[in-house]
């Protein structure tokens, strides 16, 4: 480890000490295998995943909703929680930054988790798309999971989604992507 020149040494040990990098002439270009060009961006579309800063900020928010969730027999936090997640994390990246409890409630509310009492139909709807999606050979599912919350839900205040989960959850979630 480098030390200061000022730190005494033994004089027959050779020391190293700090010393900047050499200075780069050129700027910096995105010339990589794995950078994007300038004219080209990150890809879109279904399964492609959603990057964002501080993603995983949102697993220790997530210990946070975990007390909060209702779950039916048969449903396991960690599933439950992994699909939070992913949808959430999904909604801080539309938003164009880092994940915040908001973004959990959200998708918690999207899917009933924090109604004690939720729609027998969306309990099933449950139990079949978030079975498992927390162990990583289930990533497809989770990202069909993602896929079925639109873009334009997802920019919703959580009063929005409230509102939209307490006037008919069907209309939430496109229920097609589900069975693709």
């Amino acid at each position: 480890m480098a030390a200061p020149e000022h730190v005494p040494t033994k004089p027959n040990l050779d020391v190293r000490t700090y010393g900047s990098p050499p200075r780069r002439p050129d700027s910096w270009r995105a010339d990589r295998p794995a950078d994007f060009a300038d004219d080209h961006r990150q890809p879109v579309g279904d399964l492609l995943g959603s990057p964002g800063p501080d993603q995983g900020y949102a697993l220790r928010l997530a210990r946070l909703l975990e007390p909060e969730l209702h779950l039916t027999e048969g449903e396991h936090a960690k599933d439950a929680l992994a699909g939070i997640v992913a949808i959430g994390l999904k909604r801080a990246s539309v938003l164009g930054r880092a994940p915040v409890i908001h973004d959990l409630r959200i998708a918690a509310t999207l899917f009933g988790f924090l109604d004690p009492s939720p729609a027998p139909e969306l309990v099933e709807l449950r139990h079949e798309l978030f079975e498992e999606v927390s162990h990583f050979h289930h990533y497809m599912e989770l990202r069909r999971l993602v896929d079925m919350v639109p873009p334009v839900v997802l920019r919703q205040t959580p009063a929005q989604v409230s509102q939209g989960y307490a006037a008919g959850w069907r209309d939430q979630l496109d229920l097609d992507a589900a069975h693709t």
